[in-house]
């Protein structure tokens, strides 16, 4: 069990590119530096955990997919060419393990709803991380809770884990047109929540 800090989860990376640095503390990892590898786990452990505490909303359940998402990629860690892919791989397998964990239900697509028809920007890249107030960060991760559970998964692993969509098909066995619906459908009201926040606090 990995004990961690979960006050930050917003699931932003760091991610650093370490290919044919034979010195770097990621390739003395793969070479199998007990201190290496700890300190690659040091980087990138608040990360995988705050965004399992996102998935599962358990801080035992978060602690011990932790674990497990370290345990299975550090099994090939000597195959990852660079940190980033490392961490790419790191956040699917948190994914795997919390969809495997605590599964979403079906949901079918609306017969009225077109993705194509929202043309505003993403909130997640209107408003940078560093500049969200804490007010601000506390309505959205309730937001983001009240959310249905298919388009709460589809929101934290397009926007927070960073899959592709394909990625995201593979691993939750939906069809790439209820993901897209679904994601589109979460941030207009991630977009509503941020909207009435600004609303209440410009009274």
């Amino acid at each position: 069990m990995y004990e961690t800090n979960s006050e930050d989860c917003s699931g932003a990376r760091d991610h650093q590119s370490v290919v044919g640095d034979p010195f770097s503390s990621f390739s003395r990892a793969q070479g199998g530096d007990a201190s290496a590898i700890e300190e690659l786990v040091e980087r990138h452990r608040d990360d995988v955990y705050g965004f399992l505490l996102q998935m599962t909303r358990s801080e035992v359940a978060a602690s011990e997919l932790t674990g497990q998402s370290f345990l299975s990629t550090h099994r090939r860690l000597k195959d990852f060419r660079s940190e980033a892919e490392y961490a790419a791989w790191l956040h699917r397998a948190a994914a795997e393990w919390a969809l495997r964990t605590c599964p979403g239900g079906n949901f079918e697509l609306p017969d009225h709803t077109n993705p194509a028809e929202y043309s505003r920007s993403d909130w997640s890249q209107s408003a940078p991380e560093t500049a969200l107030s804490d007010e601000l960060r506390q309505a959205i991760e309730e937001a983001t809770n009240r959310l249905p559970p298919a388009q709460r998964e589809t929101f934290l692993l397009k926007d927070v884990a960073d899959l592709s969509y394909e990625e995201i098909a593979e691993i939750t066995h939906r069809p790439l047109r209820v993901i897209k619906s679904c994601l589109h459908q979460a941030r207009l009201r991630l977009h509503q929540a941020i909207d009435r926040f600004y609303s209440a606090n410009d009274r």
